[in-house]
């Protein structure tokens, strides 16, 4: 089993806000593909990054979802469009091998 991590901003670039309803169809969307999902969108955790010689931070929503198997170009396709969505340069997604109890 995988869990699944996708990682996005609560803002773009310029600090605009994203909508609820931007977060709600992205939860539905995976509702709908995995069996299911956990979004993780009213406390959201602090991001601190470097990029050169330049420090950023955001304020970042989580969602997870479990399956059993990876698709690594399904999940790169969905980095893409999640990218062109949310207006990011690069959206995080990570995946990690997990046992339940």
């Amino acid at each position: 089993m995988h869990l699944v991590q996708i990682l996005l901003p609560r803002a773009d670039n310029t600090g605009r806000p994203f909508d609820r309803e931007d977060f709600d169809r992205l939860k539905e969307e995976l509702a709908a593909s995995f069996e299911g999902v956990t979004a993780y969108l009213q406390a959201p955790a602090e991001g601190l990054w470097r990029d050169g010689g330049r420090t950023g931070n955001d304020d970042i929503v989580v969602f997870e979802v479990m399956t059993k198997e990876i698709d690594l170009s399904d999940w790169r396709s969905r980095r893409s469009e999640l990218e062109r969505r949310f207006r990011q340069d690069k959206v995080i997604i990570r995946y990690l091998l997990i046992a339940l109890v």
